[in-house]
């Protein structure tokens, strides 16, 4: 029996060892040979399907494609045949003998890795990859980024737009787009308009039917003067190229290919303001405004306060000038404005209106001039200044102290009591003083006294008390930081946690959590805002540059796996990457 036992142990342990010897995970090279500027096509396959897929570096290289993931699951006279593979394009930076670096992957719970593969780069070839080259050609004449610009020649701070669309015909197939370079827009005052969705539209470019898409759309306030340059938009594409083959049942042949594509660079005439007629008044408006001053009540006591509103309405540059100031005569105690603004930004730029509010409390009773205020701003479309003025008004103040000042002028009624006042009115003041001597007295020894003196001791034996009392708590209070950060954690991901599985509305729900996260902690509309002047404000807030990189690439993932494959695995962990920051952040904020 025991020897039965021993043979069965044997059979069981070498059939296990033949089940891991079955697993295959390497990796596949297009050519270990090419030139400076051809292409690499690297793929990692498996026989058995795995998770948590970390590629290698590419160290030497630059990944313009990929990953593009494909599986393959068949059965033939019965036999299982199973295959996956994650592709990348890469493009050789330097010359020399370069290395394609261990990818790992865990399949039935064991962690495999690849061989370090060695290619060699040589000098740029005349006519690198003949197919791929007519592929790319193809690719370059029915695939066009136009960056569309409202205007080209705008003043200083008017507003224009530029919409930058993607063109493609119906013979390409379009997939995986992400931005390769983001537009900085340092010389503008900027506000990206957010695209909840792409939408497939039908257009002309250059005299021939398209298909296009509008991927970014931004408004843009020039901040200088003379030519300025627009950064370009370049995007990675994947793209499906029709091919001369045919599948059995007719069907054309697709080969996709990754595309780098850009919008190029566009120069921008900014026009200064013009000097001649510039009012003195004159503080950086440029649009087209209505001027508006309100008072709440015309009559009060002198006891009283009014409000005095200014406010300017219109489209233009709202945010980026300054409202005239209010002057009242000195009688009036004036307190500093309450700013308001409600701007909403589109294609056509800001609109709305911006309102300072004054309260103002007179001293005295008497009929005061409320001076009109005087506002200016330049017209683009009429290339000329306006100025707006509005009517003085009179405020009528009441039951108060006369005012010494005679320059003040009084109320009518108030003037005839004045004149009607009898000599009798100064009886009440006495005319002969009455002198008490004074009896020294000593502080030393008085109540007073003894209770200064043992105040210090007494506060002393309540800050020790206080003190025993922290440093009880802390170990609590840094619990209580925990639980407040998972609770965070739990507010804002949890539409994110609910909508797992479902790639779109995953990335939606996560990119909202983000936003609204910093809206809630800084008190921002961060969607007015670009993802440099978002990680410029963290930079501010004291965040460290670690997490700051990494709500930033939260924020760029959630754009670009929106339309990208993407796995249970994937989302898991940036859902897990979000948590974390978030929690980092909030120590920090």
């Amino acid at each position: 029996m025991k020897k039965y036992l021993q043979i069965l142990f044997f059979f069981t342990l070498l059939a296990s060892f033949q089940l891991k010897a079955q697993v295959r995970f390497e990796t596949k090279l297009s050519k270990t040979r090419l030139g400076l500027n051809e292409r690499l096509r690297v793929s990692f396959e498996m026989n058995e399907n795995g998770d948590n897929f970390i590629p290698p570096t590419f160290e030497g290289f630059t990944v313009v494609g990929g990953p593009n993931q494909s599986v393959s699951n068949s059965y033939v006279n019965g036999k299982r045949s199973f295959s996956k593979s994650y592709t990348y394009f890469l493009t050789p930076e330097q010359k020399g003998e370069l290395t394609i670096g261990q990818a790992s992957i865990e399949i039935q719970g064991e962690v495999y890795k690849t061989s370090p593969r060695k290619v060699i780069v040589t000098e740029a070839v005349k006519r690198p990859n003949s197919a791929q080259a007519q592929a790319d050609a193809f690719a370059d004449e029915n695939l066009h980024l136009v960056a569309e610009v409202s205007n080209a020649n705008p003043y200083l701070n008017e507003a224009f737009t530029v919409v930058y669309k993607l063109y493609y015909t119906s013979d390409l197939g379009i997939s995986n787009v992400n931005e390769a370079e983001t537009p900085k827009y340092s010389d503008f005052l900027t506000h990206v308009i957010p695209i909840k969705k792409l939408e497939i539209k039908r257009g002309t470019y250059k005299g021939k039917n398209y298909n296009y898409v509008v991927w970014r759309k931004a408004v843009l306030y020039p901040q200088k003067s003379g030519k300025v340059s627009l950064d370009p938009l370049t995007l990675n594409i994947s793209v499906d190229v029709p091919t001369n083959r045919r599948t059995f049942f007719g069907d054309r042949v697709y080969n996709k290919i990754p595309k780098k594509i850009t919008a190029g660079r566009r120069t921008i005439n900014v026009k200064a303001l013009p000097e001649n007629g510039k009012p003195e008044n004159f503080s950086g408006a440029v649009g087209t405004f209505d001027l508006n001053v309100s008072l709440n009540k015309e009559e009060l006591k002198s006891s009283e306060s009014f409000q005095v509103s200014v406010k300017v309405s219109g489209r233009g540059n709202l945010k980026l000038f300054s409202l005239p100031t209010l002057e009242v005569p000195s009688a009036l105690e004036r307190y500093e404005p309450e700013h308001k603004e409600r701007v909403k930004t589109n294609l056509l730029g800001m609109q709305g209106s911006i309102e300072d509010n004054y309260t103002i409390v007179p001293q005295y009773q008497g009929n005061y001039p409320i001076p009109g205020v005087a506002f200016s701003y330049f017209d683009p479309v009429k290339e000329n200044y306006v100025t707006l003025r509005s009517e003085e008004k009179i405020i009528n103040v009441f039951e108060g102290p006369q005012p010494q000042n005679s320059n003040v002028q009084q109320p009518k009624k108030a003037q005839n009591i004045i004149g009607k006042q009898s000599p009798k009115q100064f009886e009440f003041i006495k005319l002969e003083t009455t002198l008490v001597p004074l009896v020294e007295k000593h502080f030393y020894g008085t109540r007073l006294f003894h209770l200064l003196w043992i105040s210090p001791l007494v506060l002393l034996l309540v800050f020790f008390w206080g003190w025993n009392k922290w440093s009880n708590r802390t170990v609590d209070a840094q619990n209580q930081r925990q639980r407040k950060a998972q609770r965070l954690v739990k507010k804002y991901l949890g539409s994110a946690r609910k909508a797992m599985g479902d790639k779109g509305a995953f990335y939606d729900a996560l990119e909202r959590a983000l936003h609204n996260y910093l809206k809630a902690k800084l008190s921002i509309e961060t969607v007015e805002f670009s993802k440099d002047r978002i990680q410029a404000l963290l930079q501010e807030k004291g965040v460290s540059r670690e997490d700051n990189d990494a709500f930033i690439a939260l924020l760029t993932d959630c754009d670009a796996n929106r339309y990208a494959p993407s796995t249970s695995a994937r989302m898991e962990e940036d859902f897990a990457q979000a948590s974390n920051v978030i929690s980092k952040l909030d120590k920090v904020l």
